[in-house]
């Protein structure tokens, strides 16, 4: 019995590092020849970016699930192919330690790990509130647009889209801190000028009744306050 209870914990154990380590979510890196391929999944969406120092390249991403290995993406928007919004992808993939192999098309990748997608504003957000005149203003995004962040735990995106459409509108992201009610974003790719990488945005920010509230300057430097609130 006791041989038997060991065995069973061995198993256990096992299987819970096996299953662990199978943990997609989070950001990955893959850096080749001066171009950056970023990799970003939580809650489930996922979304693929490639960029170099100078340029913004492709971006594409949309709703996921994965398990045993397989990641599977509804496709809600692709910066350089709108014909494939809507399809559907599935890849393979393997971790071992922070190093992520998937086949992509007949190719195998080895990402990275940046982070686990742990931290208090890592998830997906949804823009719904943005100050005009004086005055907060909900947004109200008709049809399927939708302007959306991803942050995982020290990499944001945004893109604003429409799966109905297959239009993409544009993106940008980078990486970020969040501290002491302090929000900062250091942009390295932005899909509607080039210009904009390196600039470093700092706003004031704060979590109130699961809705995230950010004001400061834009990278125009216009002012703003937006509200954001998680997608369910």
């Amino acid at each position: 019995m006791k041989y038997s209870g060991l065995v069973f914990c061995l198993l256990f154990l096992i299987t819970s590092n096996t299953v662990f380590s199978q943990k997609i979510e989070g950001a990955w890196e893959f850096k080749s020849a001066g171009k950056d391929i970023i990799l970003l999944y939580k809650d489930g969406y996922f979304t693929r970016t490639e960029f170099t120092p100078t340029e913004f390249l492709h971006s594409w991403g949309g709703i996921a699930t994965s398990n045993s290995g397989k990641i599977k993406i509804s496709i809600e928007f692709n910066s350089a192919i709108s014909e494939n919004v809507g399809k559907e992808v599935s890849y393979n993939f393997l971790i071992d330690n922070d190093e992520l192999e998937m086949n992509e098309d007949d190719l195998s990748i080895k990402y990275k790990r940046i982070d686990d997608g742990n931290a208090p504003l890592a998830g997906v957000w949804k823009i719904n509130g943005r100050e005009q005149d004086g005055k907060m203003v909900a947004i109200h995004q008709s049809g399927a647009r939708k302007t959306l962040k991803i942050l995982t735990g020290g990499r944001f995106q945004w893109f604003a889209i429409n799966p109905e459409t297959k239009q993409f509108s544009g993106t940008g992201g980078g990486t970020y801190s969040f501290s002491n009610g302090k929000y900062t974003e250091n942009i390295q790719f932005f899909s509607r000028d080039n210009n904009r990488v390196g600039a470093q945005l700092a706003f004031d920010g704060e979590i109130k009744n699961s809705e995230w509230y950010h004001s400061g300057l834009s990278s125009k430097g216009d002012k703003i306050y937006e509200v954001w609130s998680r997608k369910k």
